[in-house]
């Protein structure tokens, strides 16, 4: 089953203006497949594959010229052959074909310091991060209840082939582990590398505390730092900054940490069924990481780049999310609790009273399904976050 994705429109787009794409994600997030499917007329070369890497590796020459007279081809996990990417430019200079290279990858800070020396001007970069909410609803996919959500995750395969996602998590993170960690670091004790991705799990919507991290595994804070540069180069994490605005008190300047998909995160905690979140001390950070996460897709699906905060300061004052349109600021609270409380709202009007601006422009993203607005800012169910104003500034709600 082909599911539809919001960026294929933009993907379409590109390749009619630059001669290479690229797209960039996590593995199994459905790159291969939206590429096929839009470029169905284009050669499919697969650099995983022994024999084509070799081909590419040893002659690369001989690779692209094999190419001519090709409507065009999909070069899959460039990342395994990145000399290739220098010869590429020889080609597109030689003959400017647009969208006659569509490239597919999965470790984004590698790929990007090869085209930044050699395709800079030449390739048009999207990032293709697993199913959207609005993605599966509108192939109706989309699980009812927001336990079942969280426990499966969003990678396509689990909903277009029907596979319990249980075991297709857990076959995927011992693949990560085994294949990517040790493309990107020679990390000899994988099993203390797991370890390490159990702690971060553990850690999901909390301030980033190399220190605390290194203690429990027996690493130092540059081994954690520099790990930590894998998972989010590899799309498993990202960590969401803070926000620079002080309204004249001191703030926090750590990020917090987040799994752009939370079966990963619940397969690392242990848990095995919806029902056990029901009760777990970590559902609020796993909702947090859901709701963040589908904000990236939205940005990222547009082109946009990820304008996404968060904003606390030394008193203990925050907001989950701050959306930073330049010249407007939009809080964001983000509760799992499925009924809409009064309390929900109160740090959005100590945020709006700090900023000196009472606005209506402030939401609340709650586990419920029903919408509510209300004086003090307009409560949102998790099934309605295309309503959030990110990809466009509401009026009227000026930063100070």
């Amino acid at each position: 089953m082909f599911i539809q994705r919001k960026i294929a429109p933009r993907l379409a787009k590109l390749s009619s203006q630059f001669p290479v794409l690229g797209i960039l994600g996590p593995r199994q997030s459905g790159k291969t497949t939206l590429a096929k499917s839009l470029f169905s007329s284009y050669k499919y070369v697969n650099l995983e594959a022994l024999d084509k890497r070799t081909f590419a590796l040893e002659d690369p020459r001989g690779f692209l010229k094999s190419l001519e007279g090709e409507k065009g081809v999909i070069l899959d996990e460039i990342q395994r052959v990145p000399e290739l990417l220098s010869y590429i430019q020889v080609h597109v200079d030689e003959f400017s074909q647009p969208g006659f290279f569509i490239l597919t990858g999965s470790e984004n800070i590698l790929l990007n310091q090869h085209i930044s020396q050699t395709l800079a001007g030449r390739i048009a970069l999207v990032t293709l991060l697993p199913l959207s909410l609005e993605e599966l609803q509108d192939a109706s996919l989309r699980p009812k209840e927001l336990n079942e959500v969280l426990f499966q995750g969003f990678y396509p395969s689990i909903y277009s082939k029907n596979i319990e996602s249980k075991e297709w998590i857990q076959n995927y993170i011992q693949t990560y582990i085994e294949r990517d960690v040790r493309n990107l670091k020679q990390i000899t004790d994988l099993s203390l590398f797991q370890k390490f991705l159990q702690l971060c799990a553990g850690r999901i919507g909390q301030l980033l505390d190399l220190t605390a991290i290194g203690n429990d595994c027996g690493l130092t804070a540059h081994t954690v730092r520099s790990w930590l540069s894998i998972l989010e180069a590899t799309y498993v994490i990202f960590l969401l900054q803070p926000h620079h605005k002080n309204f004249n008190k001191r703030l926090i300047k750590t990020p917090k940490l987040y799994f752009y998909d939370t079966a990963i995160a619940c397969s690392l905690l242990s848990i095995y069924s919806p029902t056990d979140l029901d009760t777990h001390y970590l559902r609020g950070g796993l909702f947090e990481s859901m709701v963040l996460s589908d904000l990236c897709k939205q940005r990222f699906n547009a082109g946009l780049p990820l304008n996404l905060y968060f904003w606390r300061d030394k008193s203990g004052h925050e907001i989950d999310c701050i959306l930073d349109h330049g010249t407007s600021l939009v809080p964001i609270e983000i509760k799992s609790a499925q009924t809409i409380h009064t309390d929900f709202f109160s740090s959005l009007v100590k945020w709006n009273l700090l900023a000196n601006d009472p606005t209506t422009h402030s939401y609340v993203v709650y586990g419920g399904t029903e919408k509510q607005t209300r004086s003090q800012g307009t409560a949102l169910g998790w099934t309605q976050l295309q309503l959030l104003p990110i990809l466009s500034q509401p009026s009227h709600h000026k930063s100070k």
